[in-house]
């Protein structure tokens, strides 16, 4: 009997230290996914889109290399009703910073004063817009988007000679200082862009039958039509098909740039080069700023039948590969965007 006691005893001296020890090492893994990544006072410069959802801000904090656990902001935003608080801007974070240091100041929309942002699918005009905005000279800051102050740059190669810097200007955040000019900016999302017409996607692109600046175009194409990652391969496909199969592309974001162009408001009629339903084949130029995501779409489209798109009120994007198909497909889903 006393044999019995003393193993009971034991047994449960046994569970009770593993359970502490349990215990203690979950406090530790939460505790350390709130604490600071390092302490390293690197800058780390964050875009937040405006709409984006805590699920979504937390995993770019994370891709970002803010934080250890896209868990754990999540977890203090909800528990500290910070989840309507989350503003958008570009912030200057750090890997220093607690999680709720930085919950903090994205509550606050404690932006970074001294940034340039180039935003995706914004326009040449816009950027220019953007440098005067930042406090650059309009007659400097036209000067900076000629493309021949960068005739040399690496990421220019495939672009045609009297082309403009349209689709070429990688959207990203820029630190802007007293001594900074707005060729530095320009200067700096050039390399961004050449970073990504990396040697193998500028291959793919050539593999497609398409040179690099047509994939650039159509990439931009891409990245007004369409905000989701996920669908881009298959609208990349869509268009692929379409230019394959001697039909026209009929994107609403061509016929839109034609028409700023010229200062005129948009319509499916408006007569210009950029006109994709009146006009067989890709557009003279880019139509605005390319992710990385519009770019690697043009390079690896996916593997589909589809022939038709639209964006539907919800913005969910609907396929179709016939014509019968399309026209139910905006019937059911694009009853106000479409009408």
């Amino acid at each position: 009997m006393r044999k019995k006691l003393i193993i009971v005893i034991v047994s449960i001296a046994i569970v009770t230290a593993v359970f502490i020890g349990l215990t203690a090492a979950v406090r530790t893994v939460y505790q350390n996914a709130f604490s600071p990544l390092s302490n390293s006072q690197k800058l780390i410069f964050v875009q937040i889109e405006q709409g984006a959802s805590v699920k979504e801000i937390a995993a770019l904090l994370k891709e970002k290399g803010v934080i250890r656990e896209a868990w754990a902001f999540e977890a203090y935003v909800r528990n500290k009703a910070f989840a309507l608080n989350l503003q958008a801007g570009t912030y200057a974070l750090s890997p220093s910073m607690s999680v709720a240091n930085v919950a903090d100041i994205i509550s606050k929309g404690e932006v970074d004063r001294d940034l340039v942002t180039i935003l995706p699918g914004q326009r040449v005009d816009q950027v220019e817009a953007t440098l005067i905005n930042a406090g650059f000279t309009p007659e400097k800051v036209i000067r900076a988007l000629k493309p021949s102050v960068y005739k040399n740059h690496p990421a220019l190669v495939d672009k045609p000679k009297k082309a403009s810097l349209e689709g070429y200007l990688y959207p990203e955040s820029f630190q802007k200082t007293s001594n900074s000019e707005p060729e530095d900016i320009i200067r700096a999302s050039l390399d961004e862009m050449n970073k990504r017409l990396t040697p193998s996607l500028r291959a793919a692109m050539n593999k497609r039958g398409m040179s690099v600046h047509e994939g650039v175009i159509l990439a931009s194409i891409i990245e007004r039509e369409v905000p989701k990652d996920s669908d881009r391969p298959i609208v990349s496909q869509v268009f692929q098909s379409r230019l394959k199969q001697g039909m026209r592309l009929e994107s609403d974001a061509t016929n839109s740039y034609g028409a700023i162009l010229k200062g005129d408001a948009p319509t499916v009629r408006y007569q210009s080069a950029y006109n994709t339903y009146q006009n067989d084949g890709l557009p003279p130029g880019p139509i605005s700023s390319v992710l990385l995501s519009a770019l690697q779409a043009v390079a690896n489209p996916a593997k589909t039948d589809y022939v038709y798109f639209v964006s539907g009120d919800d913005g969910t994007t609907h396929f179709a590969k016939t014509l019968e198909e399309h026209e139910r497909n905006i019937d059911k889903y694009c009853k106000k965007l479409c009408s």
